[in-house]
């Protein structure tokens, strides 16, 4: 993907947006593709958005796509779906599969499935706008995400009253969601509240990294509980207070417990060298629209994680670590 990097003059006094600065620079980068096909902005190694202002000495690091396509089509990809009504549909997201359209994933998305599913017509591209106008074109209905490989339960919207209901249930924390995950390490007790920031790695843009004593970042909670140890593997139920990118592998890492199989936050495993990450949504409890109670949905434990677990029960003892040990 293409890369622009510029650092602000010393001498630099205006007070401009990130978006207009870099657009009048002499080799500089015009609007349209600033908002159409942005994939990261970085000042100073932090991510940012296009209406930062800039000051002087600021370093520019500039990530984006050509090629966007015109049209997001609608594609023929059988979903699991959970439940639906007129408001809602609930899907059990297959490992692999990519939420929404974005630079490298254009189709075989979940949005390309459910544009489908829906009977709805391709959308049109927009090019103009805020960058916020630009993405939501991009995810009609989709109020929150999975990563690639998390597999399980994902919420989505048919129209737009409910788009905004689920929206803000996401935003008040209005719901519970319970994840499941087979980790390589034990943790020091058997449940915990991890508290920390979430910054992006200096080292390594693909990263995040937890840290604590700083107001960097974003805050992030996530409630743990290990539900058996098999050797040196821990099966723990995770909750999350919080919803940020990549929080549950950034918080298992952290607890020094990394995710089996996660490419970015833990290394090849010897016993499983082939396993894909082993992270799934397993449960979702949220008010939907028009209704006055909770209502809950749950999936099957997937088969990787049932034959991680048959392996690892035919070569350990199971043993349940003491709450307070």
């Amino acid at each position: 993907m293409p890369f622009y990097s510029i650092q602000v003059p010393s001498d630099y006094y205006k007070n401009e947006r990130l978006d207009k600065y870099v657009s009048i620079v002499s080799n500089g980068m015009n609007r349209s593709k600033l908002k159409s096909g942005i994939v990261e902005i970085l000042v100073n190694g932090k991510k940012s958005k296009l209406s930062q202002k800039v000051k002087n000495n600021d370093q520019i690091d500039i990530q984006w796509e050509d090629n966007i396509p015109e049209n997001i089509d609608p594609e023929n990809i059988p979903l699991d779906i959970l439940f639906e009504n007129e408001d809602v549909t609930v899907v059990n997201k297959a490992q692999g599969m990519v939420t929404h359209p974005a630079c490298g994933n254009w189709n075989g998305t979940l949005v390309n499935a459910l544009l489908y599913h829906w009977g709805r017509k391709a959308i049109n591209q927009i090019k103009d706008g805020s960058a916020d106008e630009v993405m939501t074109k991009r995810r009609p209905g989709i109020v929150h995400r999975l990563d690639k490989d998390t597999s399980g339960i994902i919420i989505t919207a048919k129209n737009r009253d409910s788009e905004e209901w689920l929206q803000s249930q996401f935003k008040n924390r209005n719901l519970q969601k319970e994840y499941i995950c087979i980790c390589f390490g034990r943790p020091k007790i058997k449940c915990g509240d991890i508290r920390t920031q979430i910054i992006r790695d200096p080292k390594n843009r693909h990263r995040f990294k937890a840290v604590t004593e700083t107001k960097d970042g974003k805050y992030a909670r996530t409630l743990y509980s290990c539900i058996s140890c098999y050797g040196n593997y821990s099966l723990m139920r995770v909750r999350i207070k919080t919803g940020r990118t990549h929080q549950i592998r950034v918080h298992m890492k952290y607890l020094g417990c990394p995710i089996l199989g996660d490419s970015i936050y833990n290394s090849e495993d010897k016993l499983f060298p082939k396993a894909t990450l082993m992270l799934h949504s397993k449960k979702l409890k949220i008010l939907l629209p028009n209704d006055s109670k909770l209502t809950e949905f749950n999936t099957k434990t997937p088969k990787r994680f049932l034959e991680v677990e048959k392996k690892l029960k035919s070569k350990y003892q199971k043993e349940i670590l003491n709450k307070t040990k």
